[in-house]
């Protein structure tokens, strides 16, 4: 049985007080769609007098942009996103990870794996627990979660109900990479957990992962968060605006235009005397107008 103390909050406070957060990758530098995940988690917050934590994810070293998580905090601030309490930094948090890995293992529910990807492609995609039984060690090796809690489906505050692949959702996944770096399924959940996190708002890139990150809070015995993925802007060609494919960053210099810009595609209707006034101006607006049910949705949600 795994213990539920291993991961705590760092601050007491009582369950029912809103707490959501914003949580990028110093990959790159902000650009309209990080903004508009950002915006949707701050305004989800706020308008619930709720707290607005900033998080940055900084566990895959490869992958990090030198000063990005600097320019970052800049960013937010010029756009008037002003985030609650300390910035927790991913690269901080390694021990408590190890902690509850050790957890996972001592208690027999978690296993090595030597799987490559091209072998698992090979047999169907799915996973089959090829290596449950096998004993290896972690030399090369990945390390697996024991699926106790498999997720079929899950209720999401825009989208509705999301269906999940059954073969998804019964799979014992990755919680730490055979190339040293923690999973991030493990690492999200156990921060969301360690922040004390209500309520998740973020992109629909991040659907299909929100059922194993579920799973892994049925495993550790810690109360859900209420869920909400926001639809993901697109370039001309249809793929998702990211730092990977070199979307371009926001400007510091004169938010204005990108924040009106990421309010109407977030179905929010800002008044057109709104593109003279200051940034401060335009998130009182949002945050006394803003309206979750007015979000659009995806037409059809299957994983």
């Amino acid at each position: 049985m795994f213990n539920p103390d291993l991961i705590a909050s760092d601050i007491n406070r009582p369950r029912q007080q809103y707490r959501g957060r914003f949580a990028p990758s110093p990959s790159g530098l902000l650009h309209f769609g990080s903004l508009i995940a950002a915006l949707g988690s701050y305004l989800q917050a706020k308008s619930q007098h709720g707290q607005w934590l900033l998080r940055i994810e900084d566990i895959d070293k490869p992958r990090e942009m030198p000063g990005a998580d600097t320019q970052i905090l800049n960013t937010l601030e010029a756009y008037g996103l002003h985030w609650d309490e300390d910035v927790l930094y991913q690269s901080k948090q390694a021990s408590l990870y190890d902690a509850v890995m050790d957890e996972l293992l001592a208690n027999h529910m978690s296993y090595y794996c030597r799987c490559s990807r091209a072998e698992i492609k090979a047999l169907g995609g799915i996973y089959q627990g090829h290596c449950k039984h096998r004993n290896y060690d972690k030399q090369q090796s990945a390390l697996r979660l024991i699926n106790q809690h498999p997720v079929d489906d899950f209720v999401d505050g825009v989208q509705g109900l999301v269906k999940v692949d059954n073969g998804l959702s019964h799979e014992d996944f990755i919680i730490h990479r055979r190339d040293g770096l923690y999973a991030y399924q493990l690492a999200v959940v156990i921060d969301d957990i360690y922040q004390g996190i209500t309520e998740v708002v973020r992109g629909c890139d991040l659907l299909e992962p929100t059922a194993r990150q579920i799973t892994l809070y049925k495993t550790f015995g810690k109360p859900l968060p209420s869920y909400v993925h926001l639809p993901l802007a697109v370039t001309e060609q249809g793929y998702k605006l990211s730092k990977q494919n070199a979307a371009p960053a926001i400007d510091n210099d004169r938010p204005q235009p990108a924040l009106i810009a990421a309010l109407e595609f977030l179905g929010q209707q800002p008044d057109a005397h709104l593109i003279d006034a200051t940034v401060e101006q335009l998130i009182d607006w949002a945050l006394q107008h803003w309206q979750l049910n007015k979000v659009p949705k995806l037409k059809e949600i299957s994983l």
